[in-house]
């Protein structure tokens, strides 16, 4: 396992690196922070004193290496919008997106083990083919079509759901809802076709000639075997939530990470986007890690493979 770990580590410093190069030189694409935070009237001399106060006026290679020495200090430099540092902004906002990524898949597993199940326990009956196109259908509807929808609907026509804001459960149904649905569709999928290949194994057929109870069979047996894709793919969408919430937060007004990097954009606010976009980065890699060494405990050869 250690093994395992130190590998995975060793693999993410290269595509982490990549992602520090880009989203630095990227954001300075987006224009000069002195036309949104100087007037019109500005005069060369303020803009050139406003390029110094800032470290705008070196080189960007050189302003790279800064900050670079800087991350190396865990020092992501200071806002540009609120002359705080950007490392704090970050922090603040990441808790909201965790809790509603947290949430959304928490619901989104449970609900897919249990419909996957009973959809693979009597495969083409008519469970099992209802439970199949609404899953395919859910898996292919993009976020920002559900959010828009469920805005017009809940919130403006019908009036039963609040529009943003995170006062309150009902202020958490329609962003959790639009993130759940794809991911949901998606489990429910793999679910089932891990479900029919493991209950038509032969241990299962020892499991129920034991006596063994059908709810046994199923989620004691065969679903412990069946775990190791969904929870690969599991993964995958967990990570695929951290970088779709910026769409669903910025619709729902929702205080997270994805909400502060286009507000960062926006406001050209570099260090704050930097920080937003290296801190994701790092919670996506340590999330891939998680869910290999997840599995290298489901799977015994995963572990063998790491240790030859």
């Amino acid at each position: 396992m250690l093994t395992l770990l130190r590998r995975r580590a060793v693999s993410s410093v290269i595509p982490l690196l990549v992602v520090v190069l880009g989203v630095f030189f990227l954001a300075r694409l987006t224009g000069d922070p002195a036309n949104l935070y100087l007037p019109l009237s500005a005069t060369p001399e303020m803009r050139a004193e406003f390029a110094a106060r800032n470290g705008l006026d070196d080189p960007l290679i050189t302003q790279f290496g800064d900050y670079l020495a800087q991350v190396a200090h865990l020092d992501f430099g200071e806002s540009l919008r609120t002359a705080q540092p950007a490392g704090e902004a970050v922090l603040r906002a990441f808790p909201a997106t965790l809790q509603l990524a947290g949430w959304t898949m928490l619901l989104a597993i449970v609900g897919a083990v249990v419909i996957g199940s009973l959809a693979a326990y009597r495969p083409n009956s008519a469970t099992d083919r209802i439970a199949s196109f609404l899953s395919s259908t859910a898996a292919s509807v993009p976020d920002f079509w559900i959010a828009i929808m469920g805005v017009l609907v809940f919130a403006v026509t019908l009036g039963w759901l609040p529009t943003s804001g995170t006062s309150g459960a009902a202020a958490w149904v329609l962003p959790v809802a639009t993130l759940l649905i794809r991911p949901f569709g998606v489990l429910v999928q793999v679910v089932r076709g891990a479900m029919v290949s493991a209950l038509s194994a032969p241990y299962v057929k020892v499991a129920r000639g034991k006596g063994a109870s059908e709810l046994r069979v199923v989620f004691g047996h065969a679903l412990r075997n069946a775990a190791a894709p969904a929870l690969t793919v599991a993964g995958d969408l967990a990570v695929g939530l951290v970088n779709g919430a910026v769409v669903v937060e910025t619709i729902f007004g929702w205080p997270g990470i994805g909400k502060l990097m286009i507000d960062s954009v926006l406001q050209r606010d570099f260090a704050v986007l930097q920080a937003a976009v290296l801190l994701t980065a790092l919670a996506i890699f340590a999330l891939n890690i998680l869910v290999d060494l997840c599995h290298a405990l489901l799977d015994p050869r995963v572990r063998q493979r790491a240790a030859a």
